[in-house]
């Protein structure tokens, strides 16, 4: 693997490095969201759902997705991060009584979030980072994403343990504004223009 050439290409390393801070921010309420539902309610079964509501929007994935074919990619990337973040900071101004609705709220879009984010840095790196360099990338791109899914999660249920919610919610906002800064800084190419939703559906 030619890691060297991937540090050593500054488009490569945006992608990378946007990846692994919005990978990070993804992953980090996984485990945390059901523990602060089981903390709030007591409820074993509504912790488990907190599950559910981060995975239900994969079912829309091939939708979703086609957002990055049908949008610009830079500000797709950069929005959908922002938005993230202001969902997380907001979640604390929300009444006891609505805390655990607007909770699953926030995991629901949290998750559709994802696979948007997914299939646009997906996009964004094909037209990006050279080809000769490309394999590689995408060998370092797995390696981080599936790293990050072992330490956000476990990062965010300590904190949650230590300290409550509150700094779980700040760092994982705070990784979405840095993974936004990282993409407005990459120079994105338009997608080509997409097909009809017919034609689209039936090519798939």
């Amino acid at each position: 693997m030619r890691v060297r050439e991937v540090a050593g290409d500054r488009t490569a390393v945006l992608c990378l490095t946007g990846v692994l801070v919005s990978g990070f921010g993804t992953s980090a309420m996984w485990l945390t969201a059901g523990i602060w539902v089981k903390s709030l309610t007591g409820s074993n079964s509504l912790a488990a759902l907190t599950v559910f509501a981060l995975w239900a929007p994969v079912l829309a994935g091939p939708a979703l997705g086609s957002l990055a074919d049908r949008l610009p990619r830079g500000p797709l990337l950069v929005g959908v991060n922002l938005l993230l973040a202001g969902l997380l900071a907001a979640l604390p101004l929300t009444g006891p009584a609505l805390r655990v609705p607007a909770l699953f709220a926030v995991l629901f879009v949290y998750g559709a979030g994802g696979v948007v984010l997914d299939a646009a840095e997906a996009a964004v790196v094909a037209g990006a980072v050279e080809d000769r360099l490309l394999g590689d990338f995408n060998g370092l791109r797995t390696t981080v994403n599936e790293g990050v899914k072992l330490v956000a999660p476990a990062t965010g249920a300590a904190l949650f343990a230590r300290f409550g919610a509150g700094p779980v919610l700040v760092l994982d906002a705070l990784s979405f504004v840095l993974a936004a800064l990282v993409f407005a800084r990459l120079r994105v190419t338009a997608p080509a223009p997409a097909p009809s939703r017919r034609g689209g559906t039936a090519a798939g």
